[in-house]
């Protein structure tokens, strides 16, 4: 837990991701040898920062190259001789920020950003990592590798961007908590379609972004979008793992506390955005979808209108095959399947989507729905082939086999 909040304060001090990291978890072995002799002090969080401000001095010593940093250094740690520990607490908030900046910036590949972001800000290993969206280990550890690489040479500033540069790079952190999370809600790959500890990550990270940015509103946007989709988790999967899709899951499984949190912080995105005289943005709009759908009782009572309201905004503010597609199930579910097919059948003529498996399945669904079993049999054959999540793909499968 106290593990972004040393590596940020230690980056801020020495200047390097590497040296931050082995510092902390020097402080973390001396925690380990003293605390259970000594007993655990009464801020931890502080103990373990003065003792890595420590460690820094002989580090500076043994590296001429960070020679420099002995000033800045020792000038700290004399600032917190004849103070409580918490004093080591200070300006935290702008160290995380500062490293949540970094983490995210758009010079690294999405992959990279997502990576570095989980070990620094989630304290995840690389073996961790690597489980999670199953890829080899030694994938995940050469894009950590390759981030920090890139930070120090193409010199990265360790700092919290201002004016139009803020909204900019904003959007490249929040888009990595959202990927973090979509891959924990929808697994690309392996058996599990839900991967709990990533949603878990991906939500602490958007509740330290909006508490640590709160004049920002889209924070607040994203933060509600994934309370909201999290309340559904254990709903979405069934007994034995099988997947359970939204219209056939208990709606009382669904935690009524995430729900709660979810419409706190969409509201208080709505706040700001009304302060700063601006619409809703990207995550605040499809938080607002997910609000529809956990005010409803059921799906047969679920208000599609508003919904397909809710996604002509987006996809006109926001243009998305994605956004499109999910409008058009939205349109289905109004104006009837032939109505939906009529928009994904547009959809799939610009080929924006050939290799997307939830164009065919949604494709399936309406056919189905119209009694078109042939054709509705193919397009779930053709999802089952292009997911690479066994979960999905045995639902995908079974659909299939409803057809026959």
């Amino acid at each position: 837990m106290e593990w972004p909040r040393l590596v940020a304060g230690l980056i801020r001090i020495v200047g390097d991701i590497d040296a931050a990291e082995e510092l902390a978890q020097d402080a973390l072995v001396a925690a380990l040898e003293q605390w259970p002799r000594d007993g655990v002090p009464p801020n931890p969080g502080g103990w373990l920062m003065l003792t890595a401000k420590h460690r820094a001095i002989d580090l500076v010593r043994r590296n001429q190259n960070l020679a420099r940093k002995l000033t800045l250094v020792g000038h700290e740690l004399r600032t917190d001789q004849g103070h409580e520990p918490e004093s080591a607490d200070e300006d935290i908030e702008d160290d995380l920020l500062r490293m949540i900046f970094t983490a995210c910036h758009p010079v690294l590949s999405a992959p990279a950003r997502v990576a570095l972001t989980l070990r620094l800000l989630g304290g995840l290993t690389t073996e961790e990592i690597a489980r999670a969206f199953v890829v080899p280990e030694s994938t995940v550890a050469q894009r950590i590798v390759r981030a920090k690489r890139t930070i120090a040479a193409r010199r990265v500033p360790y700092a919290v961007p201002h004016g139009d540069e803020l909204a900019e790079r904003l959007d490249s952190v929040l888009e990595v908590v959202y990927l973090i999370f979509n891959e924990g809600y929808s697994a690309t790959a392996g058996d599990d379609w839900i991967r709990v500890e990533l949603c878990q990550d991906a939500l602490r990270l958007a509740r330290m972004l909006a508490q640590l940015m709160p004049d920002a509103a889209e924070t607040h946007g994203l933060a509600a979008l994934l309370e909201l989709q999290a309340s559904r988790s254990a709903a979405r999967i069934g007994p034995t793992k099988t997947v359970v899709l939204l219209a056939d899951q208990e709606r009382s499984h669904w935690d009524q506390l995430l729900i709660r949190r979810g419409f706190a912080a969409l509201g208080r995105a709505h706040a700001v955005s009304r302060n700063h005289g601006l619409p809703p943005g990207r995550y605040a709009l499809q938080a607002a979808i997910a609000a529809v759908h956990a005010m409803a009782p059921s799906t047969e009572e679920t208000d599609w209108r508003r919904i397909a309201g809710l996604y002509a905004v987006l996809a006109e503010r926001f243009p998305s095959p994605i956004v499109d597609l999910n409008r058009a199930v939205a349109v289905g579910m109004v104006h009837g399947p032939a109505a939906g097919l009529e928009l994904v059948d547009a959809l799939a003529a610009t080929g924006a989507l050939d290799t997307y498996h939830l164009l065919p399945a949604v494709r399936g669904d309406l056919l189905e729905r119209l009694g078109r079993l042939d054709e509705a049999r193919a397009e779930f054959a053709r999802a089952a082939q292009l997911t690479g999540n066994n979960a999905e793909q045995a639902l995908l499968l079974d659909r299939m086999a409803e057809c026959e």
